[in-house]
Formats: structure tokens, C-alpha cells, sequence
């Protein structure tokens, strides 16, 4: 069975500069990891893990764990320290207690054509790639840089949040292709609805 079979690959995001972040994306439109299947397909496609890596013991415990990882860092990014302290507080908490886990272990090994490529040591469980996550929302929430070029994409009714790395940092949707093409046709329909008028 094909990683991502299920799934058309424009349903699956990683654009949003950071893996935490692309994380968040994947709620939007709607649930997009709602079977191991396709959360085996994002931790393959985020490259949390190299493409060979066996994922056959990701089950419903695993999307649980993702899920709500995803919604602390939700929480963390999204709201900063405003009005529900205590909440932010236990996200935090959730978020620095995953990132204590250890990390799976890379090692170099030959593939066939004798090319240095990429593999874990040893099958990896969850904590160890929700530790990876979670050790990436830790240098994001705590890099005033990469703070400060957080950004909510402005196009209706997308909650998507991204790194701006654009020049002037004057990037306002998570995708051009995306929003920034629905906003332009929603722009010009509106100037065409005028001339009309």
C-alpha cells in the first residue's frame, strides 16, 4: 500500500517553515490526519522520518498524541500569553515535557548504488518523533526571530500559520497558489461587480 493513497498530495502541506507549523496546517480544511494511514504519509512527507522507514505500528494511539501536540502548539503560537494564562501554562508544559523524550537516532548507511543515505536506528515510536516536534515548536517559541515573523494567513477563513521569510516580510497568505489566488479572483469579481452596477 502507497503512503498517502488515500489522500490527494495538494492535501498535505509543508510550506509553512517549520515542521510544528506544519503541523498545525493539517486541520485545515477540514482533519486531514484522521487514519494512521495518512498520519504515516505526514511524518514520512514532513521527513521526520527517511521514506524506507517502517511505520507499520502507527495505530489510533499515535493520532491522539499527534492531535493533541498540534493543539498545544496551536495554542502556543496562536495566543502567545493573553487572556487564558492557565491554559498557555498547560500547553506549555505538555510541549516541554514531549520535548524531554529522546530523539530518534540517524546514521549514515550505503543504499544499493553505494550513496550515503539517511536511516533511523531502530523502528521510532511515538514519543520519540512527537519529541522532535515538540523540541521544534521549543526553539521556535523561544527565537524572538523566528517569533517575530509568525503570521496568521489572511485569507478567509484560513487559520494557517507560517514563518515570513519573504523580502520585507510583507508575505500575507500561507500560500499565493492558495489563498492568494482566491483573494485576487474574490478581488476581481468585486471590481467586475462594480463595473456592472
Amino acid at each position: 500500500m502507497a503512503l498517502g493513497s488515500t489522500m490527494a498530495p495538494y492535501e498535505l502541506r509543508f510550506d509553512a517553515g517549520r515542521i510544528c507549523l506544519d503541523l498545525l496546517a493539517t486541520t485545515h480544511p477540514g482533519e486531514r490526519l484522521d487514519a494512521p494511514e495518512p498520519l504515516r504519509a505526514w511524518i514520512v512527507r514532513s521527513g521526520l522520518v527517511p521514506a524506507a522507514t517502517p511505520l507499520a505500528h502507527v495505530d489510533s494511539a499515535w493520532l491522539v498524541g499527534f492531535r493533541e501536540l498540534r493543539g498545544q502548539i496551536g495554542q502556543l503560537v496562536r495566543r502567545g500569553t493573553g487572556s487564558d494564562s492557565r491554559g498557555y501554562d498547560l500547553a506549555l508544559a505538555h510541549v516541554n515535557a514531549l520535548a524531554r523524550a529522546a530523539t530518534p537516532a540517524p546514521r549514515a548507511v550505503r543504499d544499493e548504488e553505494g550513496d550515503l543515505v539517511r536511516q533511523l536506528d531502530g523502528t521510532p515510536g511515538c514519543d520519540a518523533l512527537l519529541a522532535v516536534i515538540a523540541r521544534d515548536a521549543v526553539e521556535l517559541l523561544t527565537d524572538p526571530v523566528a517569533r517575530a515573523s509568525l503570521r496568521e494567513c489572511e485569507g478567509d477563513n484560513c487559520p494557517i500559520v507560517y514563518l515570513d521569510s519573504s523580502r520585507g516580510r510583507r508575505r500575507r497568505w500561507c500560500s499565493s497558489e492558495v489563498c492568494g489566488n482566491r483573494e485576487r479572483v474574490a478581488r476581481h469579481r468585486r471590481r467586475a461587480a462594480l463595473a456592472r452596477a
